[in-house]
């Protein structure tokens, strides 16, 4: 049975599309000029900004921009962590109607020249400085940040202060040309290795941000009372629309930090600015409750974890030490990202609909519906079976990039196949209980078992696509979920085949531990001749089911 959150929907024109009210570049201008003199964005590096500065340096930078970036340059690179300088960028990029690719600075060399290669970027906005200590190139197509901020005369400031404090805003709009961008046009790139290793890049439009952005709004009411620690980075779907959006359109303030795993800085500017909201992974909780004092996250109201499992003895932990219950949600990056998630108590309205449920992943947001199928995808099934999750509304992507084939397997009718075992209950929540296509959820990023795969297969000397060796993962007290290898009794030994993948240029990340590495007498298959993944993990669970603690 479908489920819809909830009959109101967002506005639409004639033509059945978004009304441009609805743009983020509008409520950009809008949030940034209401919020006046009242702070709205700090970071680690020392930057402070109110509202009317903010909107300043945005459009500044977008003068400076359009002076250095060539005409027809619609795409554009960027390579930062989440501070003030990486959101200005973003946002005035955003308003000159060019779409950003904010690359990940935790991939390997060869896949950022991939993904660089598949957006057909001409430039990357970074820093030399950052670009060595992440130990990343991005060539001559390099723009220093830092450079950027020189190339302002006195003449673009004036412009810009003016723009941004007295120009009256329908007069602004005209003159930024926002009437030429409609809300189904491409607003970012993000890259993500899915399920097989293999880099794609998902389309999301405006539209498809500004519905999560909306649906944030109407879960959390967010005030300006609000202050958000904004420790995802924007190469990530979650922090692309969480962190950086709504504290850009929204009333909340927001101050960012470069490291999410540095639990002591983070402590210090919740402390330092009363954060209230906290969008992070469970890696990043367990983080913050083995290295951040009880005091310094005491004035937080909302904390998720998602982007992985969400486990109880997280949750009571957090909740023993800080005071506040972390709570789950669900999303992919495909769907902009968020999907569902469970409303913290001190953000629930009296007199509605219970919207909390410890143990499931929350209702659909605003304007969703979900439904559950059998594995194929063909039947329907009924309110409580278990089947494939799928998810319509406005937040399923616009598609991968160049890549239609792949977009038609997961998008069928505007339905997105989410690839994981979930049921739905009569409330309307979601509870996730498994996961179809084959990648582990580890510190909240994808890693894809069949690269790694093929990879091992490789080092061991696999011939005629007869494997010798199959990856899969097991629940991780730690991090979520721990990487696990399966071979045939082979004479390598398993140290060597972990510095070899190291070699080839794995991420730390995608590289399973030596104890992870199990021998067995041979691979089970189904009838068909594919191996049997259920028999695998079933396996892998019985190896390791009294190991969990053991780090990879």
């Amino acid at each position: 049975m479908n489920r819809e959150t909830t009959p109101r929907r967002p506005g639409k024109s004639a033509d059945g599309e978004p009304e441009n009210s609805l743009l983020l570049h509008y409520q950009l201008l809008k949030s940034l000029r209401t919020a006046g003199q009242r702070f709205k964005m700090a970071d680690s590096l020392g930057t402070r900004l109110t509202g009317r500065q903010l909107l300043t340096r945005i459009l500044a930078a977008r003068l400076v921009l359009e002076k250095t970036l060539d005409p027809d340059e619609k795409r554009v690179g960027i390579l930062l962590p989440p501070t003030a300088g990486a959101a200005i960028v973003n946002a005035a990029l955003a308003l000159m109607g060019r779409v950003t690719v904010n690359f990940n600075y935790t991939s390997s060399q060869s896949i950022l020249e991939t993904c660089i290669e598949r957006a057909g970027i001409q430039h990357v906005i970074s820093s030399p400085t950052f670009l060595t200590r992440v130990n990343l190139d991005v060539g001559n197509i390099l723009i220093d940040a830092a450079e950027l901020r020189k190339k302002l005369n006195f003449i673009q400031k004036i412009q810009a202060w003016s723009e941004a404090n007295f120009i009256p805003l329908t007069r602004l709009e005209r003159r930024l040309g926002l009437e030429n961008i409609r809300p189904n046009d491409t607003l970012t790139i993000i890259f993500t290795s899915g399920s097989t290793g293999d880099p794609k890049g998902v389309v999301l439009s405006i539209e498809n941000v500004g519905s999560n952005v909306r649906a944030i709004s109407d879960l959390l009411h967010l005030s300006p009372a609000d202050t958000a620690l904004g420790v995802l980075p924007f190469f990530h779907s979650y922090g692309y629309t969480t962190a950086l959006w709504v504290p850009l359109t929204l009333e909340p303030a927001v101050v960012y930090h470069t490291n999410p795993l540095d639990a002591k800085m983070v402590g210090k500017l919740a402390r330092d600015h009363h954060a209230t909201v906290l969008m992070a992974t469970p890696t990043f909780l367990r983080t913050y409750i083995r290295g951040t004092e009880p005091d310094a996250l005491s004035t937080l109201e909302v904390v998720f974890g998602a982007a992985e499992k969400l486990t109880l003895d997280v949750t009571d932990a957090f909740e023993t030490k800080f005071g506040v219950r972390p709570h789950e949600a669900y999303g992919a990056t495909e769907l902009s990202p968020l999907v569902a998630a469970n409303v913290p108590p001190t953000r629930h309205v009296p007199g509605k609909a219970v919207d909390a449920r410890e143990g499931t992943v929350g209702k659909p947001i605003l304007g969703c519906t979900a439904k559950i199928t059998d594995r194929e995808g063909l039947h329907e099934l009924a309110l409580g079976e278990e089947g494939l999750l799928w998810i319509k509304g406005p937040n399923v992507m616009q598609g991968y990039l160049d890549r239609e084939d792949l977009t038609q397997k997961v998008v069928c009718d505007g339905w997105y196949r989410t690839g994981d075992i979930a049921k739905l209950d009569t409330d309307g929540f979601i509870t996730i209980t498994g996961r179809q296509s084959r990648f582990s959820k580890i510190g909240g990023e994808m890693v894809p078992h069949m690269i790694i795969e093929d990879s091992i297969n490789k080092i061991l000397g696999a011939t005629d696509g007869e494997p010798l060796a199959v990856v899969t993962s097991v629940p991780h007290a730690k991090k979520g979920e721990r990487l696990v290898v399966l071979s045939l009794k082979h004479a390598v030994d398993p140290r060597k085949i972990c510095s070899e993948l190291s070699h080839a240029g794995l991420p730390n990340l995608w590289i399973p531990s030596v104890e992870s590495f199990v021998e067995i007498e041979e691979l089970p298959v189904l009838g068909s001749g594919k191996i049997d993944l259920r028999r695998i993990n079933e396996i892998a669970e019985g190896k390791f089911s009294d190991r969990s603690h053991t780090e990879q």
